[in-house]
Protein backbone atom coordinates (compact mmCIF):
# COMPACT_ATOMS: atom_id res chain seq x y z
CA UNK A 1 0.00 0.00 0.00
CA UNK A 2 3.31 2.42 0.52
CA UNK A 3 3.58 2.21 -3.05
CA UNK A 4 0.32 3.82 -3.80
CA UNK A 5 1.13 7.81 -2.82
CA UNK A 6 4.40 7.23 -4.18
CA UNK A 7 2.24 6.86 -7.69
CA UNK A 8 0.11 9.34 -7.29
CA UNK A 9 3.02 11.26 -7.05
CA UNK A 10 5.07 9.96 -10.10
CA UNK A 11 1.42 10.70 -12.21
CA UNK A 12 1.22 14.85 -10.50
CA UNK A 13 4.59 14.91 -11.68
CA UNK A 14 4.13 13.98 -15.00
CA UNK A 15 1.08 15.97 -14.92
CA UNK A 16 2.76 19.35 -14.01
CA UNK A 17 5.76 18.24 -16.83
CA UNK A 18 3.30 18.15 -19.21
CA UNK A 19 1.60 21.55 -18.30
CA UNK A 20 5.29 23.00 -18.15
CA UNK A 21 6.12 21.63 -22.00
CA UNK A 22 2.21 22.72 -23.62
CA UNK A 23 3.04 26.27 -21.87
CA UNK A 24 6.55 26.32 -23.59
CA UNK A 25 5.13 25.48 -26.98
CA UNK A 26 2.62 28.29 -26.55
CA UNK A 27 5.32 30.62 -26.41
CA UNK A 28 7.46 29.24 -28.82
CA UNK A 29 8.23 30.52 -32.22
CA UNK A 30 9.77 27.22 -33.38
CA UNK A 31 6.42 25.15 -31.96
CA UNK A 32 4.51 27.12 -33.71
CA UNK A 33 6.43 26.28 -37.12
CA UNK A 34 6.04 22.93 -36.06
CA UNK A 35 2.69 22.97 -35.32
CA UNK A 36 2.28 24.54 -39.33
CA UNK A 37 4.33 21.92 -40.21
CA UNK A 38 2.36 19.29 -38.95
CA UNK A 39 -0.83 20.93 -40.33
CA UNK A 40 0.73 20.82 -43.97
CA UNK A 41 2.02 16.84 -43.59
CA UNK A 42 -1.56 16.13 -42.83
CA UNK A 43 -3.07 18.13 -45.70
CA UNK A 44 -0.77 16.72 -47.74
CA UNK A 45 -1.50 12.94 -46.74
CA UNK A 46 -5.23 13.38 -47.24
CA UNK A 47 -4.07 14.60 -50.54
CA UNK A 48 -1.99 11.55 -51.25
CA UNK A 49 -4.64 9.41 -49.56
CA UNK A 50 -7.57 10.49 -52.34
CA UNK A 51 -5.25 9.90 -55.53
CA UNK A 52 -4.01 6.60 -54.42
CA UNK A 53 -6.79 5.00 -52.36
CA UNK A 54 -9.15 4.46 -55.73
CA UNK A 55 -6.55 3.34 -57.46
CA UNK A 56 -5.52 0.53 -54.96
CA UNK A 57 -9.01 0.09 -54.48
CA UNK A 58 -9.71 -0.81 -58.55
CA UNK A 59 -6.84 -3.10 -58.26
CA UNK A 60 -7.54 -4.34 -55.28
CA UNK A 61 -10.80 -5.73 -55.89
CA UNK A 62 -11.34 -9.21 -57.16
CA UNK A 63 -14.51 -10.04 -59.15
CA UNK A 64 -17.58 -10.96 -57.17
CA UNK A 65 -17.48 -15.03 -57.80
CA UNK A 66 -14.12 -15.45 -57.10
CA UNK A 67 -13.25 -17.51 -54.09
CA UNK A 68 -9.85 -18.54 -54.60
CA UNK A 69 -6.94 -18.00 -51.92
CA UNK A 70 -5.66 -15.07 -53.79
CA UNK A 71 -9.26 -13.57 -54.17
CA UNK A 72 -9.50 -13.98 -50.15
CA UNK A 73 -5.76 -11.67 -49.69
CA UNK A 74 -6.87 -8.77 -52.04
CA UNK A 75 -10.04 -8.63 -49.99
CA UNK A 76 -7.55 -8.98 -46.60
CA UNK A 77 -5.38 -6.30 -48.16
CA UNK A 78 -8.33 -3.92 -49.31
CA UNK A 79 -9.55 -3.72 -45.26
CA UNK A 80 -6.46 -1.96 -44.46
CA UNK A 81 -7.16 1.16 -46.99
CA UNK A 82 -8.06 3.29 -44.56
CA UNK A 83 -4.74 3.33 -42.81
CA UNK A 84 -3.73 5.08 -45.74
CA UNK A 85 -4.52 8.95 -44.28
CA UNK A 86 -2.63 8.14 -40.49
CA UNK A 87 0.12 6.50 -41.73
CA UNK A 88 0.79 8.77 -44.85
CA UNK A 89 0.75 11.76 -42.04
CA UNK A 90 3.13 9.74 -39.84
CA UNK A 91 5.68 9.27 -42.96
CA UNK A 92 5.37 12.66 -43.57
CA UNK A 93 5.88 14.29 -40.01
CA UNK A 94 8.66 11.58 -39.37
CA UNK A 95 10.57 13.27 -42.55
CA UNK A 96 9.62 16.46 -41.58
CA UNK A 97 11.00 16.21 -38.06
CA UNK A 98 14.33 15.61 -39.81
CA UNK A 99 14.16 18.79 -41.81
CA UNK A 100 13.27 20.46 -38.54
CA UNK A 101 15.74 19.14 -36.35
CA UNK A 102 18.54 20.23 -38.99
CA UNK A 103 17.19 23.80 -38.88
CA UNK A 104 15.25 24.44 -35.47
CA UNK A 105 17.71 22.31 -33.25
CA UNK A 106 14.28 21.18 -31.75
CA UNK A 107 11.54 18.75 -32.59
CA UNK A 108 9.55 17.98 -29.75
CA UNK A 109 6.07 19.47 -31.29
CA UNK A 110 6.55 17.85 -34.55
CA UNK A 111 7.74 14.66 -32.41
CA UNK A 112 4.31 14.65 -30.31
CA UNK A 113 2.37 14.93 -33.57
CA UNK A 114 3.47 12.07 -35.28
CA UNK A 115 2.81 9.73 -32.21
CA UNK A 116 -0.52 11.13 -32.39
CA UNK A 117 -0.84 10.34 -35.69
CA UNK A 118 0.68 6.70 -34.72
CA UNK A 119 -2.32 6.71 -32.06
CA UNK A 120 -4.91 7.50 -34.61
CA UNK A 121 -3.62 4.63 -36.73
CA UNK A 122 -3.93 2.39 -33.70
CA UNK A 123 -7.81 3.53 -33.20
CA UNK A 124 -8.88 2.83 -37.04
CA UNK A 125 -7.11 -0.36 -36.66
CA UNK A 126 -9.56 -1.19 -33.89
CA UNK A 127 -12.20 0.14 -35.22
CA UNK A 128 -12.63 -0.66 -38.58
CA UNK A 129 -9.75 -2.81 -39.88
CA UNK A 130 -10.17 -6.19 -37.37
CA UNK A 131 -13.04 -8.17 -37.86
CA UNK A 132 -12.25 -10.70 -35.25
CA UNK A 133 -14.17 -10.43 -31.65
CA UNK A 134 -11.01 -11.41 -29.65
CA UNK A 135 -8.56 -8.97 -31.78
CA UNK A 136 -10.96 -5.94 -31.48
CA UNK A 137 -11.38 -6.56 -27.76
CA UNK A 138 -7.66 -6.87 -27.83
CA UNK A 139 -6.81 -3.61 -29.43
CA UNK A 140 -9.43 -1.83 -27.20
CA UNK A 141 -8.03 -2.61 -24.26
CA UNK A 142 -4.30 -3.12 -24.61
CA UNK A 143 -3.05 -1.53 -28.21
CA UNK A 144 -5.26 1.71 -28.31
CA UNK A 145 -4.16 2.40 -24.43
CA UNK A 146 -0.50 1.65 -25.04
CA UNK A 147 -0.77 4.22 -27.97
CA UNK A 148 -2.12 6.92 -26.00
CA UNK A 149 0.36 6.25 -23.56
CA UNK A 150 3.29 6.13 -26.11
CA UNK A 151 1.42 9.65 -27.86
CA UNK A 152 1.87 11.02 -24.43
CA UNK A 153 5.20 10.03 -23.58
CA UNK A 154 4.64 8.12 -20.62
CA UNK A 155 5.21 5.04 -22.10
CA UNK A 156 8.86 4.45 -21.33
CA UNK A 157 8.21 5.75 -17.72
CA UNK A 158 5.11 3.60 -16.98
CA UNK A 159 7.30 0.41 -18.46
CA UNK A 160 9.79 1.11 -16.64
CA UNK A 161 7.55 1.48 -13.26
CA UNK A 162 6.18 -2.18 -13.72
CA UNK A 163 9.49 -3.81 -14.58
CA UNK A 164 10.40 -2.92 -10.97
CA UNK A 165 7.58 -3.84 -9.37
CA UNK A 166 8.25 -7.49 -8.34
CA UNK A 167 5.40 -10.61 -7.99
CA UNK A 168 6.69 -13.41 -6.29
CA UNK A 169 5.04 -16.68 -7.02
CA UNK A 170 6.57 -19.52 -4.99
CA UNK A 171 9.91 -19.57 -5.52
CA UNK A 172 9.84 -17.85 -8.67
CA UNK A 173 9.73 -14.10 -8.91
CA UNK A 174 8.34 -12.34 -12.06
CA UNK A 175 7.99 -8.24 -12.77
CA UNK A 176 4.49 -6.92 -13.27
CA UNK A 177 5.69 -6.26 -16.95
CA UNK A 178 6.32 -10.04 -17.40
CA UNK A 179 3.34 -10.94 -16.52
CA UNK A 180 1.41 -8.36 -18.45
CA UNK A 181 3.73 -9.23 -21.41
CA UNK A 182 3.16 -13.07 -21.36
CA UNK A 183 -0.85 -12.57 -20.89
CA UNK A 184 -0.78 -10.60 -23.94
CA UNK A 185 1.64 -12.83 -25.88
CA UNK A 186 0.02 -15.51 -24.81
CA UNK A 187 -3.51 -14.59 -25.61
CA UNK A 188 -1.93 -13.67 -29.01
CA UNK A 189 -0.39 -16.76 -29.56
CA UNK A 190 -2.99 -19.42 -28.28
CA UNK A 191 -5.22 -17.51 -30.80
CA UNK A 192 -2.80 -17.38 -33.91
CA UNK A 193 -2.16 -21.46 -32.59
CA UNK A 194 -6.17 -22.02 -32.81
CA UNK A 195 -6.34 -20.34 -36.48
CA UNK A 196 -3.35 -21.79 -37.66
CA UNK A 197 -5.11 -25.29 -36.59
CA UNK A 198 -8.33 -24.77 -38.07
CA UNK A 199 -6.39 -23.32 -41.26
CA UNK A 200 -4.09 -26.92 -41.39
CA UNK A 201 -6.87 -28.93 -40.64
CA UNK A 202 -9.16 -27.14 -43.50
CA UNK A 203 -5.92 -28.14 -45.94
CA UNK A 204 -5.64 -31.16 -44.81
CA UNK A 205 -9.18 -32.79 -45.18
CA UNK A 206 -8.68 -31.59 -48.42
CA UNK A 207 -6.27 -33.86 -49.70
CA UNK A 208 -7.72 -36.83 -51.46
CA UNK A 209 -5.00 -38.56 -51.62
CA UNK A 210 -4.71 -39.28 -48.00
CA UNK A 211 -6.44 -42.09 -45.75
CA UNK A 212 -9.16 -40.97 -43.46
CA UNK A 213 -6.70 -42.17 -40.84
CA UNK A 214 -3.83 -40.71 -42.00
CA UNK A 215 -5.51 -37.25 -42.37
CA UNK A 216 -6.90 -37.82 -38.77
CA UNK A 217 -3.27 -38.34 -37.52
CA UNK A 218 -1.87 -35.54 -40.05
CA UNK A 219 -4.27 -33.32 -38.08
CA UNK A 220 -3.37 -34.45 -34.86
CA UNK A 221 -0.13 -33.74 -35.38
CA UNK A 222 -0.38 -30.19 -37.09
CA UNK A 223 -2.57 -29.39 -33.43
CA UNK A 224 0.38 -30.43 -31.23
CA UNK A 225 3.17 -29.14 -33.01
CA UNK A 226 1.34 -25.88 -33.71
CA UNK A 227 0.87 -25.34 -29.44
CA UNK A 228 3.69 -27.07 -28.61
CA UNK A 229 5.88 -24.22 -30.49
CA UNK A 230 3.60 -21.84 -28.54
CA UNK A 231 4.10 -23.10 -25.10
CA UNK A 232 7.72 -22.69 -25.91
CA UNK A 233 7.50 -19.18 -27.32
CA UNK A 234 5.65 -17.79 -24.82
CA UNK A 235 8.10 -19.53 -21.79
CA UNK A 236 10.96 -17.86 -23.67
CA UNK A 237 8.83 -14.31 -23.74
CA UNK A 238 8.59 -14.52 -20.08
CA UNK A 239 11.78 -15.31 -19.37
CA UNK A 240 11.17 -19.05 -18.26
CA UNK A 241 14.39 -21.42 -18.36
CA UNK A 242 13.06 -24.56 -20.60
CA UNK A 243 15.03 -27.00 -18.24
CA UNK A 244 12.60 -26.38 -16.19
CA UNK A 245 10.11 -27.29 -18.64
CA UNK A 246 12.25 -30.62 -18.81
CA UNK A 247 12.64 -31.52 -15.62
CA UNK A 248 8.33 -31.17 -15.30
CA UNK A 249 8.20 -33.16 -18.41
CA UNK A 250 10.39 -35.88 -16.75
CA UNK A 251 8.14 -35.66 -13.63
CA UNK A 252 4.75 -36.07 -15.82
CA UNK A 253 6.39 -38.80 -17.87
CA UNK A 254 7.13 -40.56 -14.26
CA UNK A 255 3.56 -39.32 -13.12
CA UNK A 256 1.92 -41.36 -16.55
CA UNK A 257 3.98 -44.47 -15.83
CA UNK A 258 2.63 -45.12 -12.71
CA UNK A 259 -1.03 -43.20 -11.97
CA UNK A 260 -2.28 -42.84 -15.30
CA UNK A 261 -1.28 -46.01 -17.26
CA UNK A 262 -4.97 -46.61 -18.58
CA UNK A 263 -4.63 -43.01 -20.44
CA UNK A 264 -1.10 -43.84 -21.78
CA UNK A 265 -2.40 -47.02 -23.36
CA UNK A 266 -5.59 -45.54 -24.76
CA UNK A 267 -3.55 -42.48 -26.07
CA UNK A 268 -0.79 -45.31 -27.56
CA UNK A 269 -3.64 -47.23 -28.67
CA UNK A 270 -5.51 -44.31 -30.80
CA UNK A 271 -2.30 -43.45 -32.28
CA UNK A 272 -1.96 -46.81 -33.52
CA UNK A 273 -5.01 -47.15 -34.81
CA UNK A 274 -4.65 -43.75 -36.79
CA UNK A 275 -1.53 -45.02 -38.18
CA UNK A 276 -2.25 -48.76 -38.86
CA UNK A 277 -5.94 -47.07 -40.70
CA UNK A 278 -7.56 -50.48 -39.92
CA UNK A 279 -10.35 -48.67 -38.33
CA UNK A 280 -11.15 -45.10 -38.98
CA UNK A 281 -14.46 -42.67 -39.48
CA UNK A 282 -17.01 -43.78 -41.17
CA UNK A 283 -16.51 -47.64 -40.51
CA UNK A 284 -19.26 -49.52 -39.02
CA UNK A 285 -17.29 -52.24 -36.69
CA UNK A 286 -18.67 -54.90 -34.04
CA UNK A 287 -16.89 -55.12 -31.00
CA UNK A 288 -16.63 -58.46 -28.78
CA UNK A 289 -18.66 -56.85 -26.36
CA UNK A 290 -21.29 -56.55 -28.13
CA UNK A 291 -21.18 -53.13 -29.15
CA UNK A 292 -21.39 -52.00 -32.69
CA UNK A 293 -22.36 -48.94 -34.71
CA UNK A 294 -20.44 -46.30 -37.19
CA UNK A 295 -17.25 -45.00 -36.09
CA UNK A 296 -18.56 -40.81 -35.75
CA UNK A 297 -15.23 -39.58 -34.39
CA UNK A 298 -11.58 -40.46 -33.21
CA UNK A 299 -9.81 -39.08 -30.30
CA UNK A 300 -6.56 -39.70 -28.42
CA UNK A 301 -8.61 -41.45 -25.88
CA UNK A 302 -11.65 -43.01 -27.21
CA UNK A 303 -14.15 -43.88 -30.02
CA UNK A 304 -17.26 -42.92 -30.34
CA UNK A 305 -19.82 -44.91 -31.93
CA UNK A 306 -23.79 -44.15 -32.92
CA UNK A 307 -25.56 -47.46 -33.53
CA UNK A 308 -28.22 -47.09 -35.45
CA UNK A 309 -31.29 -45.73 -33.10
CA UNK A 310 -29.01 -42.30 -32.47
CA UNK A 311 -27.11 -43.59 -29.22
CA UNK A 312 -23.31 -42.35 -29.16
CA UNK A 313 -21.09 -45.31 -27.66
CA UNK A 314 -17.63 -43.91 -25.90
CA UNK A 315 -15.13 -46.94 -26.79
CA UNK A 316 -11.89 -46.64 -25.05
CA UNK A 317 -9.03 -47.06 -28.10
CA UNK A 318 -7.56 -49.85 -26.00
CA UNK A 319 -10.56 -51.91 -26.76
CA UNK A 320 -9.69 -51.79 -30.68
CA UNK A 321 -6.01 -52.96 -30.02
CA UNK A 322 -6.51 -55.60 -27.51
CA UNK A 323 -9.82 -57.12 -28.25
CA UNK A 324 -11.59 -58.73 -31.52
CA UNK A 325 -13.15 -56.06 -34.03
CA UNK A 326 -15.56 -57.32 -36.44
CA UNK A 327 -14.97 -54.27 -39.24
CA UNK A 328 -18.00 -54.07 -42.21
CA UNK A 329 -16.20 -51.48 -43.62
CA UNK A 330 -17.48 -48.13 -44.56
CA UNK A 331 -21.65 -47.88 -45.91
CA UNK A 332 -20.09 -48.29 -49.12
CA UNK A 333 -18.66 -51.73 -49.29
CA UNK A 334 -20.57 -54.66 -50.63
CA UNK A 335 -21.90 -57.21 -47.88
CA UNK A 336 -23.56 -60.60 -47.76
CA UNK A 337 -26.66 -61.41 -46.17
CA UNK A 338 -29.03 -64.25 -45.71
CA UNK A 339 -32.73 -64.80 -45.14
CA UNK A 340 -33.94 -68.54 -43.84
CA UNK A 341 -37.46 -69.93 -44.75
CA UNK A 342 -38.97 -73.24 -45.02
CA UNK A 343 -41.31 -75.06 -47.12
CA UNK A 344 -43.54 -78.23 -46.62
CA UNK A 345 -42.47 -82.02 -47.43
CA UNK A 346 -45.09 -82.07 -50.08
CA UNK A 347 -43.56 -78.97 -52.34
CA UNK A 348 -41.67 -80.11 -55.10
CA UNK A 349 -38.37 -78.36 -53.54
CA UNK A 350 -36.28 -78.61 -57.17
CA UNK A 351 -38.61 -75.66 -58.34
CA UNK A 352 -37.62 -73.49 -55.22
CA UNK A 353 -33.92 -71.91 -55.60
CA UNK A 354 -35.31 -70.41 -59.21
CA UNK A 355 -38.58 -69.01 -57.49
CA UNK A 356 -36.53 -67.23 -54.66
CA UNK A 357 -33.62 -66.79 -57.02
CA UNK A 358 -35.51 -65.11 -59.36
CA UNK A 359 -38.15 -62.57 -56.72
CA UNK A 360 -34.89 -61.64 -54.60
CA UNK A 361 -33.33 -60.57 -57.74
CA UNK A 362 -36.11 -58.68 -58.93
CA UNK A 363 -35.27 -56.29 -55.70
CA UNK A 364 -33.59 -52.59 -56.30
CA UNK A 365 -30.82 -52.89 -53.83
CA UNK A 366 -29.40 -56.42 -54.55
CA UNK A 367 -26.63 -56.73 -56.46
CA UNK A 368 -25.22 -59.28 -59.28
CA UNK A 369 -21.74 -58.40 -58.20
CA UNK A 370 -19.86 -60.29 -56.86
CA UNK A 371 -22.74 -62.66 -56.92
CA UNK A 372 -26.45 -62.65 -57.40
CA UNK A 373 -28.73 -64.81 -55.09
CA UNK A 374 -27.67 -68.13 -54.04
CA UNK A 375 -30.64 -70.01 -52.75
CA UNK A 376 -29.17 -73.41 -51.34
CA UNK A 377 -31.10 -76.46 -49.17
CA UNK A 378 -29.80 -76.22 -45.47
CA UNK A 379 -31.35 -79.25 -44.10
CA UNK A 380 -34.49 -81.72 -43.30
CA UNK A 381 -36.61 -80.59 -40.29
CA UNK A 382 -38.85 -82.35 -38.31
CA UNK A 383 -42.12 -80.34 -40.07
CA UNK A 384 -40.28 -78.51 -43.21
CA UNK A 385 -37.64 -78.61 -45.53
CA UNK A 386 -35.43 -75.62 -44.49
CA UNK A 387 -33.97 -73.11 -47.20
CA UNK A 388 -31.70 -69.72 -47.17
CA UNK A 389 -30.92 -67.43 -50.12
CA UNK A 390 -27.93 -65.85 -49.91
CA UNK A 391 -27.85 -62.02 -51.32
CA UNK A 392 -25.15 -59.17 -52.13
CA UNK A 393 -26.03 -55.35 -50.55
CA UNK A 394 -23.97 -52.33 -51.01
CA UNK A 395 -24.33 -51.06 -47.91
CA UNK A 396 -24.73 -52.35 -44.18
CA UNK A 397 -28.16 -53.72 -42.53
CA UNK A 398 -28.08 -51.74 -39.69
CA UNK A 399 -31.39 -50.05 -39.07
CA UNK A 400 -31.29 -47.21 -41.15
CA UNK A 401 -30.55 -49.58 -44.66
CA UNK A 402 -33.57 -52.55 -44.08
CA UNK A 403 -32.55 -54.92 -46.71
CA UNK A 404 -33.90 -58.43 -44.30
CA UNK A 405 -37.37 -57.04 -44.65
CA UNK A 406 -37.93 -56.26 -48.15
CA UNK A 407 -36.12 -60.19 -49.31
CA UNK A 408 -38.39 -61.55 -46.74
CA UNK A 409 -41.91 -59.95 -48.19
CA UNK A 410 -40.61 -61.09 -51.55
CA UNK A 411 -40.16 -64.84 -50.29
CA UNK A 412 -43.33 -65.00 -48.95
CA UNK A 413 -44.78 -63.53 -52.24
CA UNK A 414 -43.19 -65.42 -54.23
CA UNK A 415 -44.06 -68.39 -52.39
CA UNK A 416 -47.43 -67.92 -52.53
CA UNK A 417 -47.50 -66.64 -56.06
CA UNK A 418 -46.01 -69.99 -56.87
CA UNK A 419 -48.79 -72.28 -54.49
CA UNK A 420 -45.98 -73.61 -52.10
CA UNK A 421 -47.12 -73.25 -48.75
CA UNK A 422 -44.85 -72.92 -45.54
CA UNK A 423 -45.51 -74.97 -42.87
CA UNK A 424 -46.09 -74.67 -39.53
CA UNK A 425 -45.45 -77.11 -36.81
CA UNK A 426 -47.68 -80.62 -36.76
CA UNK A 427 -48.37 -82.58 -33.87
CA UNK A 428 -49.96 -86.36 -34.24
CA UNK A 429 -51.24 -87.62 -30.71
CA UNK A 430 -52.33 -91.00 -30.65
CA UNK A 431 -54.51 -92.28 -27.88
CA UNK A 432 -53.96 -96.02 -26.59
CA UNK A 433 -55.91 -98.27 -24.36
CA UNK A 434 -60.11 -98.61 -24.04
CA UNK A 435 -62.11 -95.89 -22.73
CA UNK A 436 -64.22 -96.50 -19.78
CA UNK A 437 -67.89 -96.61 -19.95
Amino acid sequence: MGDAPDFAGRVMQWLEQAWAVALGWLTSPAAWSQFALLVVAFLAAKLLERKIAPVLRRLGTPKDDDEGRIAQLRRLALRFLPLLLPLFAYGLTAAGEGVTRAAFDSGEVIAFGKRVFLFIAARILVREVLADGFLRILGRYVLIPVAALYAMGVLDDITARLDATQVNLGNIRFSVLTLIRGAIAGSLLFWLGAWSNRQSADFIKAQPALRPAMRELAMKAAEVAIFGAAFLLLMSIMGIDLTAVAVLGGALGVGIGLGLQQIAANFVSGIILLVEGQTTVGDYVELDGGEKGTIVKMTARACVLETFDGKWIVVPNEHFVTTRVVNYSDQGSANRYEAAFSVSYETDINLVPEIIERAVAALPFVLKAPDGPDCELKGFGESSVDFAVEYWVNGIDDGKNKYGSPVLFAIWNALKEAGIEMPYPHRVVELRGGTGV
